[in-house]
């Protein structure tokens, strides 16, 4: 079973200096039916003019992760990172017992995209961690994050595995789905057929009760395939 969630169904957030296009129901945006997917929450699509961004606020008991499409983020948090994360890179901040943090676009110039995602944990109350990782990019389907770090990935307090997609046109890429196991795919370009199903940049798919998943480019694309409880 395969439940498309079009780009241009999702929620929108417009305040002057951020452009946010909600997959799932977030701040003033609310849809019953729209709550999330299994332990995922929240994919923001947020787009921040130069020099702009999210001042500190506090997160707690959220596994938060950030990937930069365009430009690059300048974060700060109460755990003592300063960091720069440039496109291409992935942050996964575990927020725990609780952190303060900033997101902030440090061009003057040039504007930052930029995909946050938010996954339930499956233990609350952990330490505040802050992990990030430039992974090299890859025409098939690599781990980003995973319960127990395999294939150097990033760790995720939860039992729940993302993917990154990066197919060409024509290509044809399968991937096994365990029994009971849910699939979330959110398309970040090009066009990316599931099983057929053509999804564009900013659709995504829920996917249940297959065994296989066959993923194949309409044209170059990119994807983020999370596997979830």
């Amino acid at each position: 079973m395969i439940k498309v969630r079009h780009s241009e169904d999702r929620g929108l957030s417009q305040l002057g200096w951020l452009d946010s296009r909600h997959t799932f129901s977030f701040g003033d945006y609310y849809e019953p039916e729209q709550m999330g997917v299994s332990a995922l929450r929240v994919i923001n699509d947020d787009k921040v003019i130069p020099g702009a961004g999210f001042a500190t606020h506090s997160h707690r008991d959220m596994e938060i992760i950030s990937y930069v499409t365009k430009g690059s983020i300048e974060h700060k948090d109460s755990m003592g990172h300063v960091e720069v994360l440039p496109a291409g890179e992935f942050q996964l901040m575990s927020a725990g017992t609780g952190v303060t943090h900033s997101e902030y676009n440090p061009s003057p110039t040039e504007p930052l995209e930029f995909l946050q995602i938010w996954i339930q944990p499956k233990q609350l109350g952990i330490e505040p961690a802050y992990q990030q990782k430039k992974f090299v990019r890859k025409a098939g389907i690599q781990n980003i994050a995973s319960p127990d770090a395999r294939d150097e990935s990033l760790l995720l307090h939860q039992d729940a595995s993302l993917y990154q997609l990066v197919i060409r046109v024509g290509q044809e890429v399968p991937h096994d789905v365990k029994s009971g196991r849910t699939l979330y795919v959110h398309v970040v370009s090009g066009q990316v057929k599931v099983n057929g199903e053509n999804l564009h940049g900013g659709d995504g798919a829920t996917v249940r009760d297959v065994e296989t998943v066959a993923f194949t480019g309409a044209t170059d694309g990119e994807a983020l395939v999370f596997d979830l409880p």
